[in-house]
C-alpha cells in the first residue's frame, strides 16, 4: 500500500479520551478512523495492584486496562477488513510510559494499522503551568523497538479563550532538532508527526515549515494541528498555515465549529482517507528499512 499524498489528511476523524468500557465500545461502532486514548498507572475497578490502565491523570482509576484496550481494538480490526481503527496512545509521564513497555511489547508487533505513541518531551510556549515533560531520552530508548509506531512528539503549552500572543519560536523547534538527533531518530527513518496546537501554530507558520523541512530529508512528517475546546485561534492564519503545508501533510484534530470555520473542503470520503491513514504507518516502516539497509554499507 502507498502513501495517497493526494488525500486529504484533515477529513481523518477521532474520538478522544476513549478511557473507559462504554467510550471504547462506542469508538468501536461509531464512524471514525482514530481511537484516542489515556494511560495512567492505576487500578481496575479502584481494586488490586497497580498496572496499565485507560485513564487521564490525575485519574487512576478504570474499568479497562491498556492490555484490554489493545486486545479489543486488534479484535475488531481483524473482523472488520477496511473499517480498521488507528490508535493513538497519550503518554503524560516517563513512569507511566515505561511501566507500559511489556504490553506494547506484546501487540504493537503484531498491529497491521496505525499505532501513533503521543507524549509532550519538551517544554514549550506560553507554558506557565509548568508542566513538567515526558523525559525525551528514556521516551526515545523506549520507543526505538516500535519501527511501524509513529512517533507523536510535541511540546508541553498553555493556552486558552483570553491569549493572543505566543509561538513555537525558533529556539523551541531548534531543541526539538537537537532532541531528534542526539537520540537518533533522524537516523531511524521512523514516522513522526509533531502535535501543534491550533492557537499558538497559527503564529508559527515560518519555524513550523522549517522545523518539518529539516525532518523530511529523513523522516516522513507532519503536523497534527489540535485545540481544546474555548481556545482562541485566529482562523485565518491558522487556515494559511494549513493550506501552505497542504492538506496532505496535516492532522486536522479540533473541535467541529473550528474545523468548520477553517473550511478546509475535509468531507469525510471513506477510501482516500482509510488510504491516508494507513499510508503514512506504511512509508514510515519503509524510511526506516531503507535507513537500516544503508547503515550497513
Amino acid at each position: 500500500m502507498v502513501r495517497a499524498w493526494g488525500s486529504n489528511l484533515t477529513a481523518i476523524t477521532w474520538a478522544h479520551a476513549v478511557n473507559n468500557q462504554q467510550l471504547l465500545d462506542e469508538a468501536l461502532s461509531a464512524d471514525i478512523d482514530f481511537i484516542e486514548a489515556d494511560i495512567s498507572l492505576g487500578k481496575l475497578n479502584g481494586e488490586g495492584e497497580d498496572l496499565p490502565v485507560m485513564a487521564h491523570p490525575p485519574a487512576n482509576i478504570s474499568d479497562l486496562t491498556l492490555a484490554e484496550f489493545l486486545n479489543q481494538i486488534m479484535d475488531f480490526n481483524r473482523n472488520h477488513q477496511g473499517q480498521e481503527k488507528g490508535i493513538k496512545l497519550d503518554f503524560k509521564s516517563i513512569e507511566v510510559f515505561e511501566g507500559s513497555l511489556d504490553i506494547l511489547d506484546a501487540n504493537i508487533p503484531n498491529m497491521t494499522y496505525p499505532i501513533w505513541i503521543n507524549a509532550d518531551i519538551l517544554s514549550g510556549p506560553v507554558d506557565q503551568n509548568k508542566t513538567v515533560p515526558v523525559d525525551p531520552d528514556r521516551f526515545f530508548a523506549g520507543c526505538n523497538r516500535y519501527k511501524q509506531a509513529v512517533l507523536s512528539i510535541g511540546w508541553t503549552t498553555n493556552w486558552g479563550a483570553d491569549f493572543r500572543e505566543g509561538e513555537y519560536t525558533e529556539e523551541h523547534c531548534n531543541a526539538m532538532l537537537e532532541t531528534l538527533t542526539q537520540n537518533n531518530v533522524l537516523f531511524t527513518g521512523q514516522g513522526i508527526t509533531f502535535p501543534v496546537r491550533a492557537g499558538i501554530a497559527a503564529n508559527s507558520e515560518d519555524q513550523l515549515h522549517k522545523l518539518v523541512a529539516s525532518v523530511n530529508g529523513t523522516n516522513e512528517s507532519t503536523l497534527t494541528v489540535w485545540s481544546s475546546a474555548g481556545d482562541y485561534v485566529d482562523v485565518a492564519k491558522l487556515r494559511k498555515l494549513i493550506l501552505g503545508f497542504g492538506v496532505s501533510r496535516v492532522y486536522l484534530d479540533v473541535p467541529e465549529e473550528l474545523a468548520a470555520e477553517l473550511d478546509l473542503g475535509n468531507t469525510r470520503n471513506g477510501a482516500s482517507t482509510y488510504k491516508s491513514l494507513f499510508g503514512f504507518g506504511f512509508v514510515s516502516l519503509c524510511f526506516w528499512a531503507i535507513s537500516s539497509w544503508l547503515q550497513r554499507f
